[in-house]
């Protein structure tokens, strides 16, 4: 079998707003953005990974309708998604994202794991961890 990762997805409250963090503030860019008949398709990813796709989805369909609130309120609590990037150099990447505005979770660290990395909350809560080798 030969697998390779395409697609990843993370739930947000409002895709402008974190298509401007992940467009704006990570650098990320923007694969698709396509509004569809009950929803819009919105995928970033990294330019050195051209075919990663990152998708930014509204709670909303193809969920279930009574699905709705449980995933909003497991959202607003930072419960559900997370995503790691890894950078050459996590303390210049801190200072950048923490000039943003972004939620610092953790200040950069060395880590025990062989890493130094640090954490912030995407404007919809999601964990977003940035971590380089040691």
């Amino acid at each position: 079998m030969d697998l390779k990762l395409s697609h990843s997805f993370l739930y947000v409250h409002d895709q402008d707003a974190a298509l401007a963090f992940y467009r704006d503030v990570l650098g990320l860019e923007v694969r698709t953005d396509a509004t569809m008949e009950h929803m819009r398709w919105l995928t970033v990813g990294p330019a050195a990974q051209p075919d990663i796709e990152i998708g930014l989805l509204a709670v909303g369909p193809p969920v279930p309708v009574p699905d709705h609130d449980p995933l909003k309120a497991l959202l607003a609590k930072g419960s559900l998604g997370s995503i790691i990037f890894s950078t050459e150099d996590v303390d210049k990447t801190f200072e950048q994202v923490m000039a943003s505005g972004a939620e610092v979770l953790q200040e950069p660290i060395d880590q025990g794991y062989g890493v130094r990395d640090c954490a912030f909350r995407d404007p919809s809560g999601n964990q977003v961890r940035f971590s380089q080798q040691l």
